[in-house]
């Protein structure tokens, strides 16, 4: 039974690497000019001009936004380490995931009670948490 769990955990690691590659290969986009004028930011905004050399693609000119510079459509939203990562904001949301596929992020909202509840649960279940800090308070105090 653990075979065809350790090919899943190579596929989407394969994913994520693939992921990150595409990432790599990635123009910056940035707002036209921008690099010319402080005022301007460089954040991307669509070039709108009609005599917009960038919207026209001229050579020389960074590259526009488009959707083929996106990742694998079966690798968007996974945590970096493979994994599915779904938001947890009670002890109850831990029992619908996959311990071999999903990680769980507390919510950020979550109080250091209801998260050391929410902790003690991902353990019993073998969950792995992404962001189980926020209990040093709590222990520092005792």
């Amino acid at each position: 039974m653990s075979k065809p769990k350790e090919s899943e955990e190579n596929k989407l690691k394969a994913l994520v690497a693939k992921r990150k590659e595409v990432s790599d290969n990635r123009p910056a986009f940035v707002r036209q000019e921008s690099w010319r004028y402080v005022r301007i930011h460089p954040e991307w905004r669509k070039p709108k001009g009609v005599d917009s050399k960038m919207r026209r693609q001229d050579k020389g000119w960074p590259a526009l936004v488009r959707v083929g510079y996106r990742g694998p459509v079966a690798a968007r939203g996974l945590h970096p380490s493979g994994h599915r990562e779904v938001l947890v904001h009670r002890a109850k949301d831990l029992d619908s995931l996959v311990p071999g596929t999903d990680v769980a992020r507390i919510g950020r909202t979550v109080g250091a009670k209801k998260r050391e509840t929410i902790l003690g649960r991902a353990n019993e279940l073998g969950i792995r948490v992404v962001n189980p800090t926020g209990l040093r308070i709590i222990e520092s105090e005792k």
